[in-house]
């Protein structure tokens, strides 16, 4: 079976094409392993999938091997008469309801019954070798599918239009990186003169001052503490475009989310002030944060990613038209306005890295920042022309009065050059420099070269430092204590002192409106919903696939179990052409939880860490955003399957059996977001999925009946399991009223001792266990014949049903397991979300 799903997860270019399929396929090989529906009994037009169906084959081995030379006495409902008075009669006893039963015998044998499921013990070592088949064929099918991958970026980038556009663009465009470098290089050209104007006058500009003091981080490992931060000190003024810089490990990026406050572990000492204060409660929206991967709903136009974040981190007080025409300012300042209304996708289906980083950019500056911009590694992945083009920005940024910090590994000179001030850390986060960088990085030349460590003439200085400090020109020396002991370090931390104190001394810069987030719940709820829903109707793989499943899953159930008819068998087919119904989530639920995860990492990554909405509005847009679907899912399997099969066409009975299935589609839909709400990757959910699927259906009363639950798992796992009542409420509304018709094959035959009548000599049976039983002509002295079922209501007391009413009882239960799944999700999510760790 690993083989199997590994060759359809290699035929498909997409997960939510594997999943359609393999879903499909785990209904399907389960329904024609031959138990569920005998071979004799499956539809000529579905019966050559019993052939080709590895399962089949591995299943008749099993069993054959388990039941060879068995004999099986029959006991219970299963035998008739039995109970007190019939203790000692063998040869006046028959068996019922058992496959592969003789007439008159109270006792079947292991190869009579696996002949009754076309299985034989001649069969396994046949099937082994069968099995072993199938598993080369489907490795050579993956080697062949493998071989022919092409990843999406060989193509290229590609611009993507929503597809409610689409009429309006005849083709997507291929995208021509060079023309469109032209474009902006001559719209530059025309209008250069006034551009920087437009910055001055467009732009919010910073008036807080932001310091940092004494910072000390430190995480606990298993060896022990680890400090990641050791000592660090710095500032950043509106108007001023720093530089943290440090080789690999040095502990940049780890300075910069603990300044932002992203960190949820650790212990961080020191102090983060804005203008000689605490850091307000709304710091972590007031402060914009670019992440170094690019992280963004890959559904979203460009536009509606920056008019997302205006909406949500702008005060709640301006104006939408307001916060929605600063978007188109600052979509004309990142010169995006050529492809503002393409989708963001995904890197080779979609923008390129260098405009996902302006998109990034522009995320966090339609916000309009107050305090400062932190960016991590925003010339990361970029080609020579576009990190310029984009530290050119961010010059502009500083230059109009905006505070800018940013971590840069090993910049070139040029764009070293277009910084002010330079925090330069060694391994273990331990101060090496900070202060001016100077014209052409002249002043931090001077501190090297004074300490003996001169650059050399047409070296690039950032490479210079980070090698002196950290590399092969280290001369061994301990460069944080030649930084502590130096006069620059006494300058600069009087200077810091000075501008705390200043700052403490004035009314503070930026107003502090005392809320975690800019709107109200009930906004963020209202937008995060809208976006998910606008997200989940352009991802046409997900819709088409979850659909195309339930379509394809309702009508190969419904033609297999095709118009079941009265007798005692077909008690059982109503029963497990149900119980298949039950293996629609499998599939589903694989698809839904990678958009899940991939959603919850883009709240993790970005959108939680900058108070942009609450998790209470994520996780409420993501089950909004699901039931418009889930809805016509459970339309579109009950009327291709409820009808097929001939289930009871009266309304209280199908209406019952539709708000059943309705439910079902919430609670499988909230098992799925739970686990994800909580599993760290989708690895991890993928494999707890069947242990919970697997569970519940094991212990619903189906694979094995109540009475033979074990009594550990009886009590309480039975009770507790939302399929039990599933399978209990639509089990009732299609079976209690129908009236069973045993066949010729299915009477329980025998003749009753010492020439007495059948109804004499089943009298005391008939008044007890037998009570429900069909009892055929009653003075006959011989031959007689016993139905095991009058109705489908005696079929249902062996599946512990007692009453009409447990359809109704079950029925609201399912509904209350849909609205507990939802409030797991809540729940977990909540367990997870972490809070960011403050000074102490």
């Amino acid at each position: 079976m690993t083989a199997l799903f590994r060759a359809v997860g290699a035929l498909f270019t997409t997960f939510d094409g594997a999943s359609k399929v393999s879903g499909f396929l785990i209904s399907a090989l389960i329904m024609y392993t031959g138990y569920m529906i005998t071979k004799p009994q499956m539809h000529p037009w579905f019966g050559w999938i019993y052939w080709i169906n590895p399962l089949a084959y591995g299943f008749d081995a099993l069993l054959s091997s388990e039941f060879h030379n068995k004999i099986i006495p029959c006991v219970g409902t299963n035998l008739i008469p039995t109970g007190p008075g019939y203790e000692n009669v063998p040869n006046h006893q028959s068996c019922a309801g058992v496959g592969g039963a003789i007439q008159g015998n109270n006792y079947v044998t292991g190869d009579q019954y696996l002949a009754s499921l076309s299985y034989s013990h001649n069969h396994v070592w046949r099937n082994f070798g069968i099995l072993w088949a199938w598993w080369a064929l489907f490795v050579a099918v993956t080697i062949i599918a493998t071989s022919r991958w092409k990843a999406a970026s060989e193509s290229g980038n590609t611009l993507l239009i929503p597809r409610e556009r689409l009429d309006k663009h005849s083709q997507v465009a291929r995208f021509d990186e060079e023309s469109q470098v032209n474009e902006k290089e001559k719209k530059r050209n025309d209008g250069s003169s006034q551009e920087g104007d437009d910055l001055d006058n467009q732009l919010v500009r910073n008036t807080s001052v932001f310091t940092w003091k004494n910072l000390t981080y430190t995480v606990k490992t298993p060896t022990g503490d680890r400090v990641l931060l050791d000592n660090v000190y710095g500032w950043v003024k509106p108007g001023m475009l720093g530089a943290l810089m440090g080789s690999s490990g040095a502990g940049k990026t780890t300075l910069l989310d603990v300044l932002a406050q992203r960190k949820t572990e650790g212990t961080i000492h020191g102090s983060i002030m804005v203008d000689g204060r605490p850091l307000p409660v709304s710091f972590q929206r007031s402060a914009g944060y670019c992440e170094q991967l690019d992280v963004h709903e890959p559904f979203a136009t460009v536009r509606e990613a920056l008019e997302f974040s205006a909406l949500l981190r702008q005060p709640r007080d301006v104006p939408d038209d307001e916060k929605l025409k600063y978007v188109d300012t600052i979509i004309e300042l990142l010169e995006l306005h050529d492809i503002a209304d393409t989708l963001i996708g995904r890197v080779g289906a979609g923008l390129s890295v260098e405009q996902r980083k302006r998109v990034t950019i522009g995320v966090e500056l339609v916000s309009k920042p107050s305090i400062l911009i932190f960016l991590d590694e925003p010339t990361s992945g970029l080609d020579g022309q576009s990190a310029y083009n984009t530290v050119r920005f961010l010059r502009k940024l500083a230059d109009v009065g905006q505070a800018v910090l940013v971590t840069i590994h090993q910049p070139s000179a040029q764009l070293f050059a277009e910084f002010d001030t330079l925090l330069l850390l060694a391994k273990g986060g331990k101060m090496v420099y900070f202060g001016d960088i100077g014209d052409n990085g002249q002043t931090v030349k001077d501190y090297f070269g004074r300490y003996g460590a001169a650059c050399p003439p047409g070296v690039n200085p950032a490479e210079h430092m980070i090698d002196v400090v950290s590399g092969t020109l280290s001369q061994g020396r301990d460069w944080n204590k030649v930084w502590l002991e130096s006069p620059e370090n006494q300058r600069s931390i009087e200077e810091l002192d000075r501008i705390i104190s200043d700052a403490a001394s004035k009314p503070p810069g930026t107003f502090d409106d005392g809320r975690e987030f800019a709107t109200s719940l009930w906004t963020q709820i209202k937008l995060v919903s809208q976006r998910m829903c606008v997200a989940l109707y352009r991802n046409t793989d997900y819709v088409n696939n979850k659909l195309a499943l339930h379509v394809g899953s309702a009508l190969f159930n419904g033609f297999s179990f095709w118009m079941i008819s009265d007798t005692v068998h077909s008690m059982q087919l109503r029963l497990f052409t149900i119980f298949n119904f039950i293996f629609v989530a499998p599939g589903v639920i694989n698809q839904l939880q990678p958009l899940f995860l991939e959603r919850r990492d883009i709240y993790d990554a970005r959108e939680k860490k900058s108070k942009m909405y609450s998790w209470v509005a994520f996780v409420t847009a993501l089950i909004v955003s699901e039931i418009p679907y889930l809805c016509l899912c459970a339309v579109l399997y009950f009327a291709c399957w409820y009808y097929t099969v001939g289930f009871p066409t009266d309304s209280n009975k199908s209406g019952a059996v539709f708000f059943v299935m309705l439910m079902y589609e919430f609670v499988y839909t909230g098992i799925g977001q739970f686990i994800s709400a909580y599993a760290p990757n989708a690895i991890f959910a993928s494999l707890i999925n069947p242990v919970i699927i697997g569970t519940l259906a094991s212990f619903c009363g189906v694979m094995v009946p109540y009475q033979q639950i074990q009594a550990f798992w009886r009590y309480w796992i039975y009770w507790m399991n939302p399929f039990n009542y599933l399978m209990g409420s639509m089990m009732t509304f299609t079976i209690f009223d129908v009236d069973v018709k045993c066949k010729d094959s299915e009477y329980a035959l025998f003749d009753p001792p010492n020439g007495s009548t059948c109804g004499e000599y089943l009298t005391e049976f008939m008044q007890g266990m037998g009570a429900r039983m069909n009892l055929l002509d009653a003075d006959a002295t011989s031959g007689c014949r016993v139905c095991q079922y009058t109705r489908g209501s005696d079929y249902l007391l062996s599946v512990n049903l007692m009453d009409y009413y447990y359809g109704w009882r079950d029925a609201a239960i399912v509904a209350l397991f849909a609205l507990s799944s939802y409030a797991l999700v809540y729940v977990l999510m909540k367990l997870r979300t972490k809070a960011s760790k403050q000074a102490e």
